[in-house]
């Protein structure tokens, strides 16, 4: 029997501080209504002062594991989709296994900004289907608060911090786990979207820089393109979809996605409103959100998308 991997269980966390619209508008120049027309984001949660990108994954990491029914011992692979690790290294995910006592697995971090996740799954994905692992734990999870310029308020208004995780599980079942994934980056396009630092170049981590405009053009065609693709290697259809889980970066750019790909709106979960950009963390918080809801039940057909800073893009289509 062909082996594929299915999501057994989800967990999110958000840390407890927030910060409103109204916060940000003693502070720089701007108003609710603004922010929220443009990208229909109402407020962000902040990592307080001492919690770090291992400590918010390690939370959601732990109520996945905790929803799955398994040991932690039961995990043979952790990924941690992350930009904002704690140390330049080593990897943050080793630090969430430590914290789970999960001695059984092998961890490392993976890096594609606000499509890590996508990555991260597909990457585990294959560690499956080659019979290299039985359970896999995939965590997003980013503090981008650290790395925003608070008084540019054309991207301080953008970012919020959160971890979601989810268990990967070998199957043999024909009716349920992921069908195909498609990825794709473009380094041509680099200073669109970047942060002003690295280790490398001034041992700063530096502040987010975004071409806003080109941003959004290049979101909206490469993410419907990915769908696209991605359920053509399927020999599926946009139809076919139940419901669209895609990085939440902002809600114009989710809408035009769907216009584009003609896709019923009450097809897409949209959370952005309550956490806004959190990179990798976006799609499985929205994840964790569609099951807590009901938004998603046994057979549906869901696809996962994300574009992030280098540019890299892609899309995950998975049978619940």
């Amino acid at each position: 029997m062909k082996v594929k991997s299915k999501i057994i269980s989800t967990g999110s966390y958000l840390p407890k501080k927030f910060l409103t619209n109204y916060d940000l508008e003693k502070t720089v120049d701007t108003t609710d209504s603004w922010i929220f027309e443009r990208t229909g984001i109402k407020k962000r949660h902040l990592a307080a002062e001492n919690e770090l990108t291992s400590d918010i994954a390690f939370e959601a990491a732990k109520r996945a594991l905790e929803n799955s029914g398994l040991k932690a011992e039961e995990i043979d692979m952790i990924i941690l989709a992350t930009t904002t690790p704690d140390l330049t290294f080593p990897a943050t995910a080793t630090k969430v296994q430590a914290k789970l006592n999960a001695n059984s697995a092998f961890a490392f971090d993976i890096q594609a900004v606000c499509s890590g996740f996508v990555f991260a799954m597909a990457t585990a994905d294959n560690f499956i289907k080659s019979g290299q692992v039985k359970n896999a734990l995939v965590i997003g999870a980013d503090v981008l608060s650290r790395i925003v310029d608070w008084k540019d308020r054309n991207t301080c208004v953008l970012f919020g911090d959160g971890a979601g995780a989810v268990v990967l599980q070998a199957t043999t079942e024909e009716s349920s786990g992921i069908i195909s994934s498609d990825l794709h980056s473009d380094g041509s396009l680099n200073d669109i979207l970047k942060t002003s630092g690295g280790p490398s170049s001034n041992q700063k981590s530096g502040f987010i820089e975004m071409a806003g405009k080109e941003v959004f053009k290049h979101a909206v065609d490469k993410m419907s393109k990915s769908v696209i693709a991605a359920l053509k290697k399927a020999n599926l259809k946009v139809s076919d979809i139940d419901l669209l889980v895609p990085h939440q970066a902002n809600a114009r750019i989710l809408s035009a996605v769907a216009n584009r790909l003609e896709l019923s709106e009450e097809k897409i979960i949209l959370t952005v409103e309550n956490h806004a950009n959190t990179s990798a963390a976006s799609i499985p918080l929205a994840l964790d959100y569609a099951v807590k809801n009901n938004r998603v039940k046994k057979g549906d057909l869901v696809v996962l998308e994300a574009l992030g800073g280098g540019l890299t893009w892609g899309s995950v289509v998975l049978k619940w």
